[in-house]
């Protein structure tokens, strides 16, 4: 036989009635302390300086602190010379002769190319390099000769090669020239047209 509420001993009552309470308090004390560890965290932080470039920004709009490659060596420059050669009737040409970069500086260049025939072709670039100990330290990070291209008759394009010289590169390399041939890919092309 199961006893109700009413007939449990009354000090066992008074204890369960005195637990409930402590419960009640710890629950609201902690959803307290969680409410307040925002503001909390927010002034430790100042307090401490922790938090100094948020901070530091915030009071002077507009003069934040450029943040510097730090991977840029800046005491040397080496020439990026740019050679573009075509393998048919054609134009291919860089829109600049050669650059100055510092060693793990991001440089563009864009290279134009023109289909002057009267029928589409399929094209593709294949790169070189001089000296071709080079090779190893000129990173493209996005290049035209990845892909091959359809062009139609008189089509132009134009494309960029967007590179990094390593700083490894050993300092007696002073010039690099980065050589492009742009030929046609066979098999793709479509036949010329009948006049």
């Amino acid at each position: 036989m199961s006893a109700s509420p009413n007939d449990l001993d009354p000090t066992l009552r008074s204890d369960n009635l005195r637990m409930v309470g402590k419960l009640v308090v710890i629950a609201a004390l902690m959803f307290g302390f969680g409410y307040a560890l925002v503001p909390m965290y927010r002034a430790i932080c100042n307090a401490l300086g922790i938090n100094v470039l948020s901070v530091a920004e915030r009071k002077v709009p507009g003069n934040a602190p450029k943040a510097q490659n730090t991977q840029v060596d800046t005491s040397r420059i080496v020439t990026i010379e740019f050679d573009a050669n075509v393998r048919g009737p054609w134009e291919f040409k860089s829109e600049k002769r050669s650059i100055d970069v510092h060693p793990g500086e991001m440089a563009t260049v864009m290279y134009e190319f023109k289909n002057v025939q009267n029928r589409a072709m399929a094209a593709q670039a294949i790169p070189s390099y001089a000296p071709r100990r080079a090779m190893a330290h000129f990173n493209k990070l996005e290049c035209f000769c990845f892909n091959e291209y359809l062009l139609q008759p008189g089509e132009s394009k134009q494309w960029p090669v967007v590179f990094i010289v390593d700083p490894k590169l050993p300092r007696d390399v002073r010039t690099i020239t980065l050589s492009y041939t742009f030929f046609e890919v066979g098999g793709k092309t479509p036949p010329e047209p009948n006049l």
